[in-house]
């Protein structure tokens, strides 16, 4: 993992969780039947986290330890970042896109979580 996909990652979650995030506070409110507002604000909080950690392996990406790409560490942390990133928000919205018909992605999200704050 070179800094450069690390850069290209962290931008790619970044623009999803805005776009996400206007597509929750927009496009959730026409759905029909509408969805409850506890389910709005869980997307915005999954689209919001996207965003964090797009901004975090942002500036990973310039960290002087990580231009090298020999560090695993940083290798890990920035994996770590992406993946959690990527099952926390992505099983957020299954769930409420989906309108709980996969309930066995609740029990999946804190091991995003838990992903991200290892990053």
């Amino acid at each position: 993992m070179n800094p450069s996909f690390v850069f290209r990652s962290g931008a790619l979650l970044t623009a999803t969780g805005i776009s996400f995030g206007a597509f929750g506070s927009h496009g959730l409110r026409n759905i029909k039947p509408p969805l409850p507002e506890t389910k709005i604000s869980s997307f915005n909080t999954a689209a919001s986290y996207l965003i964090y950690n797009g901004i975090a392996l942002l500036a990973i990406s310039f960290h002087p330890a990580l231009l090298s790409a020999t560090s695993k560490r940083f290798r890990l942390g920035a994996g770590l970042i992406m993946g959690g990133a990527l099952v926390f928000s992505g099983s957020i919205f299954g769930l409420v896109l989906a309108r709980d018909r996969f309930r066995w992605l609740g029990p999946v999200t804190p091991l995003g979580g838990m992903g991200m704050i290892a990053g």
